[in-house]
């Protein structure tokens, strides 16, 4: 019997922008632009690194840094040059038209158009939201983990959800001040990444399924999102 991809993914729900992991924690998860480091002078990069590293300095929690690869197709980007050359009707720019198309044409033909897209995934987990009593510190290090049982109560998700999303904006600020322009990724957003993940060759042709009502009302965002 077939089985499900989602059998084997540890995500439990996707919800109000915050992915729910099958063992409680939460996670969301940031878009981040890139900047082309290369062409900047040597004093702009050691400003970078600079920022960088204490943004770096300055986290007292684990996050992840995703790069993602996409193959673009544009074949219909191509059809279009074809269009504006015939519909042309000037002699010199049809021929300009042409060379452009032509030039396009040959750039891709060694190999295929990629996107990279870059995302930090920031955590939070349900023993952080606990009270410290709860938490059975010892000398800063958890000497014991409670056991999460059943599903996560409104009451835990919400109050991690806003503990998750100051750290988020934590995160964002960091990195914006490394020039960075950072977005949270809402709950159709996150669905289509990972659909996008399993699904390349759909996503290359930029067809994505429809995503159900209720999980676009459940993710809307709240006043406490960062922007």
């Amino acid at each position: 019997m077939a089985s499900s991809t989602q059998q084997f993914l540890n995500i439990e729900d996707i919800r109000e922008g915050a992915l729910i992991l099958k063992n409680r924690a939460i996670r969301g998860i940031l878009m981040v632009s890139s900047q082309n480091f290369a062409l900047k002078s040597q004093e702009e990069q050691d400003a970078v690194i600079f920022q960088f590293q204490n943004f770096l300095n300055s986290l007292d929690f684990f996050v992840q840094i995703t790069v993602q690869s996409r193959r673009l197709n544009i074949t219909g980007y191509i059809d279009k040059l074809k269009q504006l050359e015939q519909a042309q009707t000037n002699p010199l720019l049809q021929i300009q038209t042409k060379s452009y198309r032509q030039f396009i044409e040959q750039m891709i033909a060694g190999g295929s158009v990629l996107a990279k897209n870059f995302f930090v995934i920031v955590p939070f987990t349900l023993i952080e939201a606990l009270p410290a009593a709860d938490q059975r510190k010892k000398g800063g290090i958890l000497s014991k983990t409670p056991k999460v049982k059943g599903p996560l109560s409104d009451e835990d998700f919400d109050r991690m959800k806003n503990q998750l999303w100051q750290r988020m904006e934590f995160v964002s600020l960091g990195l914006r001040r490394c020039g960075l322009h950072v977005t949270p990724l809402n709950t159709e957003e996150i669905i289509e990444l990972f659909w996008s993940w399993y699904h390349p060759d759909e996503a290359e042709v930029g067809y994505y399924p429809s995503v159900p009502p209720e999980l676009l009302r459940r993710g809307k965002p709240d006043n406490n999102q960062p922007s």
